[in-house]
């Protein structure tokens, strides 16, 4: 550990003095020298890297940024000369976001989008990319949606250009709706003061009625919108186009009108109007208060939302998707329905201003591209792939790969010289530190067995009666200790084959006779264990019958064990079970999930189901379906170590 600490301090100068010349050659030069081990060296100069890490935050220097840049960049090249682990710049860069505070953070992440083909390199793809997507996550979650929407859309952008468009952890497989994206809206009608006097601004702009009606059936769309699965049922298709009808015609009867510039007395326009339509807002959220309604369906943006959800909800009911169910399919009146408002929903897009024929062509291209993604999830999102380059005459021409040693000539020449090859290092290391099995079995590191003097010196003194050892409590009396004490009397002690003069039926009997024998003889005990029995006296009848109950004692005893461990046929989990667990589970079915070995994708597929009783049984029932190792025996088990002891009691009674 001293001599570690050693290289790591030596290895922080040199990084040091790396980050001051750039000088990566000799950098290699001096971490080689100090270190032969690559292992060891690689490990050092990871920690090297941060411990220098750390005093740059530590400096409060004006251009930190630009030197966290250069030290970065240092370490994508010592990872390219493979002399540090290929995920360690995007861990130091993952340190240093953690370190910075978020406008010194968006500055610093223009370097992390410049080097996106670097991430993308094959050396640094497989080891950064969880680690970068975890880096850009934990950005996330700090920045304010509403505040920092620049900085958000910029690490959106870099993760779509960094994945391929086949990454699973960016694709809705299943095709699943945010079912949990609800609207709430006042259920109440909002009783207006009407001895209140009406101003006149108001008496001119009020151009259109708003009831509570209207109102209910507005924000009442915003849950088909949410799951347009609602639609394929008949009664609340029903409600639907009743509603959807509602609103569109009160959008046809209030059309908005283009707010013309003024011209000022030295003929310029004012350019305040002209420059508020090009002000970008971001709502996470609108407003759902009755007294807000008029205001939004005046404003053309909210206007365009709105038209732009029913198209996207139709062109959804008219596609094909892979993993619709059957029914799902609109009827011939349907259909006309569809088609019908589809054209009013255009026409009023062309005449919401401003530049309105131009937003409705615009969106109508972006959905006629829309049906090609469709077509490509239905095929089950397969990766893209670059067309193949023609050959040209100027291309330059392939390095041969260098052939691999083969096998069979590796085993050969190690034959030759009287070692081993394992197919491993740490194997091949292993077996040729002594290529002789037989002098390393003799070696002496290997004799672990005991001295007499040592293993029974504890059962000796309890043989004393001053002692005062109670005889249940006496090592004698082990069974283990009696197993190992016979097999170590064969091997140590010349007493164990000499006869008997008195019939022994009990071992631990026996035992304290030898061990009487072993006392006396401790003086020359030392001299006696290195001699070896040359002659063994044959064993007189008595001591035969000993060792015949010995055995057939430990034969019963193992016959015991094996019928205690038999195992019959595991019990298979029923669905009375499975309905019974999902009820007491239902408010921790994801634990479960985990602990069963589900992936992310597969838990976000069983939450599309409406209730958690519903999610924890289909989880339930599709293991035991589908899992060979289902069983109420090792469900309780899994269910013990989780410590759902509710659910563990239910099973087992």
């Amino acid at each position: 550990m001293a001599l570690f600490e050693t290289l790591r301090n030596d290895f922080s100068d040199f990084v040091q003095q790396c980050l001051k010349s750039s000088d990566i050659t000799t950098f290699q030069k001096k971490c080689t020298d100090a270190c032969s081990n690559e292992a060891d060296r690689k490990a050092a100069i990871d920690l090297a890297l941060r411990d220098i890490l750390l005093v740059t935050l530590s400096d409060d220097t004006p251009d930190k940024v630009a030197a966290l840049e250069s030290y970065i960049t240092i370490t994508i090249e010592l990872c390219r000369k493979d002399l540090a682990t290929a995920s360690l710049p995007v861990m130091l860069l993952s340190d240093i976001f953690d370190a910075m505070t978020l406008d010194k953070c968006e500055t610093l992440f223009t370097f992390v989008e410049n080097n996106v083909t670097v991430w993308k390199e094959d050396l640094f793809f497989s080891a950064c990319k969880n680690n970068l997507l975890r880096m850009c996550n934990d950005l996330l979650r700090r920045l304010s949606r509403s505040q920092q929407t620049v900085f958000c859309g910029r690490i959106l952008l870099f993760l779509a250009k960094f994945f391929p468009f086949s990454e699973r952890s960016g694709l809705n497989i299943v095709s699943e709706f945010n079912l949990d994206n609800h609207t709430v809206f006042g259920d109440e009608k909002i009783e207006e003061n009407l001895g209140e006097p009406m101003e006149e601004d108001d008496k001119i702009e009020n151009k259109i009625q708003i009831d509570y009606n209207l109102y209910r059936k507005f924000w009442a769309l915003q849950d088909f919108f949410r799951n347009p699965n609602q639609c394929y049922n008949k009664m609340h298709w029903k409600v639907f186009s009743a509603h959807a009808t509602s609103v569109l015609s009160a959008f046809s009867s209030f059309k908005l009108e283009e707010q013309r510039s003024c011209i000022t007395s030295e003929g310029k326009k004012d350019k305040t109007m002209e420059t508020a339509y090009k002000e970008t807002h971001y709502f996470a959220k609108y407003l759902t208060n009755q007294k807000l309604l008029e205001l939004q369906l005046s404003d053309s943006n909210f206007r365009r939302y709105v038209l732009l959800q029913f198209l996207i909800l139709f062109q959804y009911l008219n596609s094909t998707v892979k993993f619709k169910a059957e029914t799902h399919e609109l009827k011939p009146d349907q259909v006309d329905y569809v088609k019908t408002v589809t054209d009013q929903v255009y026409a009023l897009l062309a005449e919401t201003p401003p530049d309105g024929r131009a937003f409705a062509e615009t969106v109508e291209n972006i959905l006629k591209r829309e049906e090609h993604w469709n077509a490509w999830k239905n095929d089950g999102c397969p990766a893209f792939k670059r067309p193949a380059q023609e050959s040209g005459e100027n291309d330059e021409p392939r390095k041969p790969k260098r052939l691999k040693r083969r096998i069979g000539d590796m085993i050969r020449d190690a034959q030759s010289s009287g070692k081993y090859q394992m197919g491993s290092p740490e194997l091949t290391k292993l077996w040729n530190l002594c290529p002789n099995n037989l002098e390393a079995c003799k070696s002496k590191e290997r004799d672990f067995l005991p001295s007499l003097e040592t293993y029974f010196e504890e059962a000796v003194m309890q043989l004393d009666p001053a002692a005062m050892v109670d005889n249940e409590y006496k090592k004698v009396n082990d069974g283990n200790f009696g197993w190992r004490a016979l097999r170590l009397l064969a091997r140590r002690s010349p007493h164990f084959f000499v006869h008997g003069n008195y019939p022994i039926n009990k071992l631990p009997e026996y035992l304290e006779t030898m061990i009487k024998k072993i006392a006396k003889d401790r003086p020359q005990l030392q001299t006696d264990v290195k001699t070896d029995a040359d002659e063994t006296p044959p064993t007189d009848s008595n001591e035969q019958e000993f060792n015949d109950d010995v055995l057939k004692q430990d034969s019963d005893q193992v016959e015991s064990e094996n019928v205690d461990n038999k195992t019959g046929k595991l019990n298979p989990v029923s669905g009375e079970m499975i309905a019974k667990l999902s009820e007491v589970l239902k408010g921790d079915w994801e634990k479960l999930a985990t602990k069963l070995g589900y992936a992310q994708d597969e838990i976000a597929f069983f939450r599309g189901k409406p209730t958690q009783f519903e999610q924890c049984k289909t989880m339930l029932e599709i293991w035991a379906d589908a899992d060979e190792d289902a069983s109420v025996e090792n469900l309780a088990y899994i269910l013990e170590g989780l410590n759902f002891t509710e659910a563990v009691t239910m099973l087992k009674s």
